[in-house]
């Protein structure tokens, strides 16, 4: 699958926006933390009957709205603080490819390439890790600074088992989205509109944060919130 970048030729800071992005059930029809599990489950790589029963109960935690996200990052991490970079990178990117790139929605390939030919910025954001979503959002964007996600910590090229800083989950995504912007700032870059996407009650915060509010095959809370406010809902399912 071919990876869509950002145009050369940007516009002037005045005139630059900004769209982005929710990954999980959004850009993908799928949820990319939760399939990394079973993708460890399938391949022997952890204990089935335990790891499934804790990787299922997190993400109907999840859903629910109910998860305690510094806990789920930990028992994520806590699998690749077992193995050596290398090792884990080829698992991933067989994940990946395999996994997850037939989950891509072709509507939401389309939506992010109007904002890319308009000359706007793009931005993907997730509540899932770094580790996951800088291979998976590789599948939409080739500049890894437009990315992120909750950080999990590395010491001497291994992952120690613990976050680096907040989960990006909720306010978290708001938090971290700020940072980058205050960084773009520095760099002399402002935004005069700014557009997200996402599918989750969790990114109410994050969706009310924008100029422009697209709920993407919202669950049914974010949809009956997005018709409150007359956001726009579009229905990207494959």
């Amino acid at each position: 699958m071919s990876n869509q970048s950002q145009s050369a030729t940007q516009p002037s800071v005045s005139q630059r926006e900004l769209a982005v992005f929710d990954l999980d059930h959004t850009l993908i029809d799928a949820d990319s933390d939760y399939l990394w599990g079973e993708y460890l489950v399938k391949n022997q790589l952890v204990d089935e009957a335990n790891f499934r029963a804790r990787n299922q109960r997190f993400y109907e935690q999840y859903v629910e709205g109910t998860l305690d996200s510094t806990e789920y990052g930990e028992f994520v991490a806590g699998f690749l603080a077992q193995h050596d970079m290398p090792t884990l990178q080829a698992w991933r990117d067989d994940y990946v490819q395999n996994t997850i790139a037939p989950h891509v929605r072709p509507k939401a390939q389309h939506a992010m390439q109007m904002h890319i030919d308009a000359g706007h910025d793009v931005l993907i954001i997730s509540a899932t890790n770094d580790f996951i979503v800088q291979a998976v959002a590789a599948l939409f964007l080739d500049d890894a600074t437009r990315i992120i996600a909750t950080p999990f910590a590395i010491e001497n090229d291994r992952y120690t088992g613990k976050l680096a800083g907040q989960p990006s989950f909720q306010d978290g995504k708001l938090f971290y989205l700020e940072q980058w912007l205050a960084n773009q700032q520095a760099q002399g870059v402002t935004y005069s509109k700014t557009y997200a996407y996402s599918d989750s009650k969790n990114d109410i915060p994050l969706l009310s944060w924008a100029d422009v509010a697209v709920a993407v095959s919202p669950d049914d809370a974010l949809h009956a919130y997005a018709l409150a406010h007359q956001w726009a809902i579009e229905d990207w399912r494959i």
